[in-house]
């Protein structure tokens, strides 16, 4: 009777054991009174920096980061984007630590539209916005009555307006500056037709129209380049290369961020500069 007893005591003992310490399930989490955060999985997470960015250069710039913040502990992940809108929502849902795709007056406008707190922490390249040939194939045999496909949204609409004025086509009023949108036109002698497009519609477009004025970024998709195949670009020393300068994004009050600090460490390195002026060739300007 006394080592029946005895035997019921230790196996009570040993089943309260387990429960105070929680059972593991066959992936080895434990569960139960241990929180599964425990095991580690929270620092792995904050080491990694997911950065949402535009296929081309963008993407592209940001893979040569790679090794650099690996070295210091910290893992990139990117994710392309093809257009304007998603990567900022994204950012802002905290879906994203940063984004890298576009300049400061489209990021200007876009929180005042959608009333986002993001900002930029870093200034890296520019990419010229150039008028690429169409039905017609250079500047003197531009006819009376031509079509020239330009971006739709607001800066680059007005970035592109403002190449066709410095080339003599039409006039914009100098009080909308980087609004100016077609209803800002004051002056077409030649009776320009401008056929707003968004963004990434414009090279497939070329055969349409008889120019098209092109990001950097989607020109380069379409295998185009500013420096080579442009009738007419922005210059590098221009006030565009500095307002238009394409930067990294974060949202306010994650500039202090230590991970942060490293991503644009990384993006502003010799190596990411050399890759720059290697494969774009001037399409794509290192601005550090």
């Amino acid at each position: 009777m006394k080592k029946l007893l005895a035997g019921l005591i230790v196996s009570t003992l040993t089943l309260s054991l387990f429960a105070g310490c929680g059972a593991k399930q066959d992936n080895g989490t434990i569960v139960g009174n241990v929180p599964a955060a425990q095991s580690g999985n929270e620092e792995n997470k904050s080491s990694k920096i997911i950065v949402g960015a535009s296929v081309t250069p963008h993407a592209e710039i940001l893979e040569q980061t790679k090794e650099i913040l690996k070295e210091q502990g910290y893992e990139l992940e990117i994710r392309e984007f093809t257009d304007y809108i998603q990567p900022n929502l994204t950012l802002e849902g905290k879906e994203l630590d940063a984004n890298y795709f576009q300049h400061q007056p489209y990021l200007e406008d876009f929180n005042e539209q959608n009333k986002t707190n993001l900002v930029s922490v870093a200034a890296v390249h520019y990419e010229p916005l150039g008028i690429y040939p169409g039905k017609t194939k250079s500047l003197d045999e531009l006819q009376d009555g031509a079509t020239i496909a330009v971006p739709n949204d607001t800066t680059n609409e007005a970035r592109a307006l403002l190449l066709l004025e410095a080339i003599g086509l039409i006039k914009i009023n100098p009080e909308a500056g980087l609004k100016a949108t077609i209803n800002d036109i004051t002056e077409n002698p030649r009776n320009i037709k401008i056929k707003e497009l968004e963004s990434a519609q414009l090279a497939r477009a070329l055969p349409d129209v008889d120019f098209a004025v092109i990001n950097g970024n989607n020109a380069l998709q379409a295998g185009l380049n500013a420096a080579t195949d442009a009738l007419a670009k922005e210059e590098q020393d221009s006030l565009a290369a500095a307002t238009f300068a394409n930067i990294l994004v974060v949202r306010k009050g994650d500039e202090g961020r230590e991970d942060i600090k490293a991503l644009i460490e990384a993006l502003k390195s010799d190596k990411v500069k050399a890759f720059i002026e290697e494969k774009y060739q001037g399409a794509v300007v290192a601005i550090f």
